[in-house]
């Protein structure tokens, strides 16, 4: 066993040296050519990184933010994989840059799965309908027994009822089967597909375990094809973009200095009813691990607020690092930012849009308020489908992690609804580091993982 434990965790060294080495010649930016911004923009993070300007891939697509996931495998997928392929087994971070889709929709079903639907629509509506009738009957069966505990109408009500459950049954089955057959919940983020550029005919629906999690064990990486790095370039405007990336390589500069505000709820973690703590309360007590490890171990001034409601408009000064929830689609402009602020809020597809002028989600907010990075998703992502904020926030105090790898270390899915936005080489602490990587623990304490 401690055999086992020592070669497991030089190998997880070994995979922590590789992966923190990352640097300008490892980066490829993915532009659109029917976008005139998104050049612009690669061309001035290639001046101001020294990222060589040959890693500047272009594509035909058209100017939105969705693509359909046809267009995504055609016009994307096998053009980017052409053109690294002799690249495939080094470290690579690619970034999709301001007009490339931010969203790529759900598969559509083949010519034999279309079939197959009609042939489980033709089998549900006879359940549908006998369903309906015995509804009606229940009901005038209900009111004939009312007080009577035995005889017809209680037998036939009893059986009615019986009836009716085996018939919801299999028609949920049949919905169920259909529900798959339409592919639902298989739209994703384009960064976040684009992390399994290397794996083919995985599934689509939900979510892959991202393998460069820095709790997967080894077991799990073997035998698998690299993953790689994604964050984009991207924002409300060209202006904020550009602005994004000179906050990021000024503050690395000299460090990022600042408070750091974290807006919990004080919901409980129970480990009984949540064993993985990824449902509300893991991610409640993760902000306050968060709060408790910058502030005593990390040696920064942090607010927690504990209770229900947000911090108010204005409320927090002079911040650096910001982790709070839940104003779904509603944003509150909590925060004034210093330069290289890094800055989160945990809601629903508060990323569905990063250029909509009037839109409350927070990433477009965030940036266009000063935030120099975020994340978030373009879809409901589910708890679970955000980092943890003890873990994410961990790893980029430590000064030894960039943005883009603090992200990646502390992100369970690929292939899922959730976006990096910003510079991918920031380190903000790499000149005043605030944590050791062995301070950076799994969070919540006690929760343990679903793999």
């Amino acid at each position: 066993m401690r055999t086992y434990r020592f070669a497991s965790l030089v190998c997880l060294l070994l995979l922590a040296t590789q992966a923190h080495a990352i640097g300008p010649n490892d980066v490829y930016l993915l532009v659109n050519k029917n976008e005139p911004a998104s050049r612009e923009i690669a061309i001035y993070y290639c001046k101001k990184r020294a990222v060589p300007k040959d890693h500047i891939l272009s594509f035909d697509l058209p100017a939105r933010e969705d693509c359909s996931r046809i267009d995504y495998e055609q016009q994307i997928l096998s053009p980017l994989r052409e053109k690294l392929k002799d690249l495939r087994d080094k470290p690579l971070v690619v970034v999709p840059v301001y007009g490339m889709p931010l969203r790529i929709g759900r598969r559509e079903p083949s010519a034999s799965e279309r079939t197959e639907q009609k042939k489980l629509d033709e089998i549900a509506e006879p359940y549908r309908k006998r369903i309906g009738e015995l509804n009606e009957a229940i009901r005038d069966l209900e009111e004939k027994s009312k007080g009577v505990t035995a005889g017809t109408a209680s037998d036939d009500l009893n059986s009615r009822r019986k009836e009716k459950a085996d018939a919801e049954k299999a028609l949920t089955s049949l919905e169920n089967r259909r529900k798959w057959l339409e592919y639902e919940q298989s739209e994703a983020a384009l960064d976040s597909e684009l992390a399994l550029l290397w794996y083919d005919r995985y599934e689509l629906r939900r979510w892959q375990l991202n393998l460069l999690y820095f709790q997967v064990p080894e077991s799990k990486r073997r035998n698998n094809p690299p993953m790689v790095l994604t964050a984009r370039l991207d924002g409300p405007s060209v202006r904020v973009v550009k602005r994004m990336i000179d906050d990021a390589i000024k503050t690395e500069a000299v460090g990022l200095a600042g408070r750091v505000y974290v807006d919990a709820r004080g919901i409980r973690f129970d480990q009984k009813t949540d064993a993985t703590g990824h449902g509300y309360g893991g991610y409640d007590e993760s902000m306050r691990e968060m709060a408790r490890l910058l502030e005593k171990e990390g040696h920064m001034d942090v607010t927690l607020d504990d209770q229900p409601g947000l911090f108010q408009p204005g409320s927090c000064p002079e911040c650096a690092l910001y982790c709070g929830w839940y104003s779904l689609g509603n944003f509150v402009d909590c925060c004034q930012f210093v330069p290289g602020a890094v800055a989160w809020h945990l809601a629903s597809s508060e990323a569905v849009t990063l250029h909509d002028p009037k839109t409350k989600q927070w990433c477009k907010n965030l940036l266009e308020k000063g935030a120099t990075a975020t994340l978030g998703p373009v879809a409901e992502p589910y708890t679970v489908g955000f980092p943890k904020p003890a873990e994410f926030f961990g790893f980029l105090a430590t000064g030894e992690y960039t943005l883009v790898e603090s992200y990646w270390k502390s992100q369970l899915f690929a292939s899922w609804m959730t976006t990096l936005i910003g510079d991918p080489l920031y380190n903000p602490f790499k000149k005043n580091p605030r944590l050791k990587v062995e301070q950076v623990k799994p969070s919540p304490a006690g929760g343990r993982m679903p793999f």
